[in-house]
């Protein structure tokens, strides 16, 4: 039974999803002449490039979350509903979620992306991705808590597992961890644990191609690679995981590396509710849009950000997900929506490419402006500059701010705290240690 269905002057856009894409639309269709409703799981919106930073203790959750009813209060046709959206119903333009189904004029899938293991069950049971904010937490709980156990093995060869840390993806995600872990070995792993060598903790990062950064330039790859192998990260390249089982990470060169410890960013995947046709479904999950980010087969239906297909000519494996894409698409979809009601035409989405950066630690970034690159402190000076000023609120900004400059001064900064203990999944073998037997 359809619900709440309101008597409305204006027609309604939903958005589901809060993400770079979502907020873009709601805020671009702010003072016009429709009714923004604005529908997530969670009720605030996450800044994801440092989510990393979560996961590593360097920010606090909070200082890159900012509450969605807070972002939109001066906002008059904006309406915010905390619910999960079911399915999606475009025959009579309804969107079924967890509290009511809501009608709809135009709809905006802005849905987001999650973890793609690639079918492989086992891997997906033991490591940890890291999509969300409850993600980022879990895995700063489990670092510390294979820290923890490592401080109660006597034996060198007991704490391998524990003090091996493997990072899969060799994107910005998995070099920035590797980079902010490996920076936690080398500043603070001594400080906090006496009891531990600085050279028992490893750090590796597994990649399935021949470079890492693969999306930005060569000189940034190098230069990248450079800087973690400064940081003592191993580096190992044209390799995948092809197993593991809690214990020990099987790589497909054949090699086995004994780990508590896999974070998984080898790659994505989109999340969406059901009924979006299965014919328009691509390669990883997305939604095939036209060059006017509509959903292939509907007119007043669109999808942006990573759940986004938009297949061309020049970009044959579809658009980057990455947040400039996701937000230049919400600002194109708005006016699309606003020119569609005034019965207006509207050119083909251009995605403009401002560049692309990764920071690999301390005064050491990479940064790629068209033909020109940077790297070293001044790339990680911008790369901390753009990066601040995109922070939703004031609050946040700051406080990222006085975490970083302490950090840079001291390095030894960080929220190192379990806060609620993460408990993975059993090994179905546990490993049993000569210590631990007699």
């Amino acid at each position: 039974m359809l619900l709440n269905r309101s008597e409305r002057n204006f027609p309604r856009v939903i958005v589901i999803g809060a993400g770079f894409g979502g907020v873009e639309v709601a805020r671009q269709l702010k003072n016009k002449e429709v009714e923004v409703l604005l529908i997530d799981r969670n009720n605030y919106h996450t800044f994801q490039p440092l989510m990393y930073q979560v996961a590593t203790g360097t920010l606090a959750s909070d200082s890159i979350s900012f509450p969605i009813r807070k972002m939109f209060k001066n906002q008059k046709n904006f309406r915010f509903r905390l619910a999960e959206v079911l399915h999606i119903d475009t025959a009579n333009k309804i969107v079924q979620t967890s509290v009511a189904d809501y009608d709809y004029d135009y709809l905006v899938v802005a849905t987001g992306a999650t973890s793609n293991f690639f079918g492989n069950k086992e891997v997906e049971k033991y490591a940890l991705p890291m999509k969300n904010i409850v993600e980022a937490l879990n895995i700063r709980s489990y670092l510390l808590q294979n820290l923890e156990e490592a401080v109660l093995r006597k034996n060198a060869s007991d704490r391998e597992r524990y003090l091996n840390f493997v990072v899969v993806g060799g994107g910005p995600t998995g070099v920035e961890l590797s980079g902010a872990i490996a920076e936690y070995q080398q500043h603070m792993l001594k400080i906090d644990y006496p009891e531990l060598s600085t050279y028992e903790m490893k750090v590796h990062l597994v990649e399935g191609t021949g470079k890492i950064l693969g999306a930005l330039s060569e000189k940034s790859s190098r230069d990248a690679e450079r800087y973690l192998k400064e940081l003592g990260v191993n580096i190992v390249l044209n390799t995948t995981v092809n197993g593991y089982d809690g214990n020990t990470v099987t790589l497909s060169s054949g090699e086995q590396i004994p780990t508590k410890t896999v974070i998984w960013g080898a790659g994505v995947m989109g999340q969406m509710p059901t009924g979006i046709k299965e014919e328009i479904i691509q390669r990883g999950n997305r939604i095939k849009i036209d060059e006017q980010c509509r959903v292939e087969g509907e007119n007043n239906v669109y999808a942006i950000g990573d759940v986004s297909a938009l297949i061309t000519d020049e970009n044959p494996r579809g658009l980057p997900g990455v947040a400039p894409v996701a937000q230049q698409q919400g600002k194109y979809v708005a006016g699309h929506i606003i020119n569609s009601l005034n019965k207006q035409s509207t050119e083909n989405f251009k995605y403009f490419d401002k560049g692309s950066m990764a920071t690999v630690g301390r005064a050491r970034a990479v940064v790629d402006l068209g033909n020109f690159h940077m790297k070293g402190f001044l790339a990680w000076a911008t790369w901390m500059f753009v990066h601040l000023v995109s922070i939703f609120g004031f609050r946040n900004r700051v406080v990222t701010f006085v975490n970083w400059t302490i950090k840079f001064l001291t390095r030894n900064s960080g929220i190192r705290l379990i806060i609620h203990k993460y408990n993975r999944p059993e090994p179905s073998k546990p490993v049993v240690s000569v210590s631990e037997q007699q």
